[in-house]
C-alpha cells in the first residue's frame, strides 16, 4: 500500500464519514456495513409529508449546532497536504461537512452537497443554514429543550419526541418545500457532478478510500469504474466495504492514525502541480 502511495503521480482520494468521526461527527454504519441507528430520512418521504419536514427540521434544530463545531482533524489536513504537493488529482467526498475545505483542500467534489445551505425544491434559490436556524429557534422555542444525542449529519436523536407543534420554514420567495441541499437517501446525484467525478477517476493512476464502507452506489460506481480500468484501488476503513473483493490493499483501522503513519513513511518527492 505504501508502495503504491510513493509511486502515484495521480491520486485520487475517495472519503466518506469515517473521516470525520474525529472531528465528533458520527457515522452511519458499524464494522459489517450495516445501519448503527434507524435509516435516515428518505428523499420521497421528505417531499411528500409534512410531518416527515416537521420531524427532519425538529431533529435538525437540535442537531445541526453540535454538527457546527467540528473541526477538520490529522486525517483532513494530511490530505489537503497533499493536494498542495501535487500528488492529488482531486477528491471525492460523500460528506456533506465541509471540513476538507477548511483543512485547505480545493478541488473537492461535494458529492452529496453540502449541509450548510438550503435550497428551495420549487424556484432553486439558495439560502445559507444558517437563516433557517434563525426560524428555527424563533419559531420553535419549546423544541430547544428537548433532550437528544447528536446524529450523523446535523440530525438528532430524540426519544419519544412529539412533533405536530413544530414549524416547518418555506421559502420566502415562492412558498415552496425547503430542504438542505443535500442528496437525501432515495435522491440522485445530480448527472454533472457523476461524470466531472468519472473525469477524475480515469485521469487517476490511483484511487484511494478513505472512511467508507461504499455502501451506497453514489461511490462504489467510482472504484467499480477504475477498477475496470486496471487502476489500483487500497482502502483505509474500520470494517468491510462493498469492494473488497475489488481492492489492491487494505488498512483496517483509524483514518487519522493511518493517514498519520502513511504520511510519515512515504518520502516527499517533487510531483508535477495537477492543480493548473
Amino acid at each position: 500500500m505504501h508502495d503504491l502511495l510513493v509511486r502515484s503521480h495521480r491520486l485520487l482520494v475517495i472519503t466518506g464519514a469515517g473521516i470525520s468521526t474525529n472531528s465528533g461527527i458520527s457515522d452511519y454504519r458499524d464494522a459489517a456495513g450495516q445501519w448503527k441507528r434507524a435509516a435516515p430520512v428518505q428523499h420521497q418521504d421528505f417531499m411528500a409529508s409534512h410531518r416527515w419536514r416537521q420531524r427532519y427540521w425538529a431533529r435538525s434544530q437540535l442537531g445541526y449546532p453540535e454538527f457546527l463545531r467540528a473541526q477538520p482533524n490529522p486525517a483532513h489536513h494530511i490530505l489537503a497536504d497533499w493536494e498542495r504537493q501535487g500528488r492529488l488529482v482531486g477528491l471525492i467526498t460523500q460528506n456533506v461537512d465541509r471540513l476538507h475545505q477548511r483543512a485547505g483542500h480545493q478541488r473537492v467534489i461535494d458529492l452529496h452537497g453540502r449541509l450548510d445551505q438550503v435550497i428551495c425544491t420549487g424556484c432553486a434559490r439558495v439560502v445559507p443554514r444558517d437563516n433557517l436556524q434563525r426560524f428555527l429557534d424563533q419559531h420553535n422555542q419549546a423544541n430547544r429543550s428537548q433532550h437528544f444525542v447528536p446524529g450523523a449529519d446535523g440530525d438528532a436523536e430524540v426519544p419519544d419526541a412529539e412533533y405536530a407543534a413544530i414549524q416547518v420554514p418555506v421559502c420566502s420567495d415562492c412558498g415552496g418545500i425547503l430542504k438542505p441541499h443535500v442528496v437525501f437517501f432515495g435522491d440522485s446525484v445530480p448527472q454533472p457532478v457523476v461524470q466531472q467525478a468519472y473525469d477524475w477517476v480515469d485521469q487517476a493512476d490511483l484511487v484511494l478510500v478513505v472512511g467508507t464502507s461504499l455502501m451506497v452506489f453514489s461511490s462504489f460506481r467510482f472504484v467499480r469504474r477504475a477498477h475496470a480500468a486496471g487502476t489500483p484501488v487500497i482502502a483505509v476503513n474500520q470494517g468491510v466495504t462493498r469492494a473488497d473483493e475489488l481492492l489492491s490493499g487494505k488498512v483496517d483501522g483509524d483514518c487519522a492514525e493511518v493517514l498519520t503513519a502513511l504520511d510519515k513513511l512515504i518520502e516527499i518527492t517533487p510531483h508535477a502541480d495537477l492543480t493548473r
